[in-house]
């Protein structure tokens, strides 16, 4: 078994003492500001010649101006066909047609997890009601 480390009361925990809550939001790197008063006043200038080099046949420059325009999406719409679900019974059946569309290629993995991720907080949602209503009912036997 190993030794415990000296100082790990003093490394665990927040960063800052007591009293002292580190730098404030929006504050910027002193770096990070002269750059940006280097740049200032000449965004169109060189926005102009990263146009330039790109139409000139400059790879970088062109994926750079393209990631500017269409930037990569991060998800996209799902379309595929999903059962009708009015509540916790049809959660089966959906989840076998989420579980038929990964394994047809049709969705990928993470947009699978992602829906099942859905019907989970959507089945949450149906428990709660549920429960806050029997609860509900049990306290007014209970007050009778």
């Amino acid at each position: 078994m190993s030794e415990p480390r000296n100082n790990a009361t003093k490394t665990r925990g927040k960063p800052f003492g007591p009293g002292n809550p580190g730098r404030p939001k929006g504050a910027r790197h002193h770096i990070t500001r002269a750059v940006e008063e280097l740049l200032d006043g000449q965004a169109e200038k060189l926005t102009q010649k990263a146009i330039d080099l790109a139409i000139g046949g400059d790879l970088t420059a062109l994926r750079l101006c393209l990631d500017r325009i269409a930037p990569p999406r991060k998800d996209r719409t799902v379309e595929f066909d999903m059962p009708t679900i009015s509540g916790a019974e049809d959660h089966p059946t959906a989840l076998i047609s989420i579980l038929t569309a990964v394994a047809g290629g049709n969705l990928t993995p993470q947009e699978g997890i992602a829906l099942a991720g859905v019907l989970a907080e959507h089945r949450t949602a149906i428990e709660t009601t549920d429960h806050a209503a029997r609860i509900a009912a049990l306290e007014q036997r209970l007050a009778r």
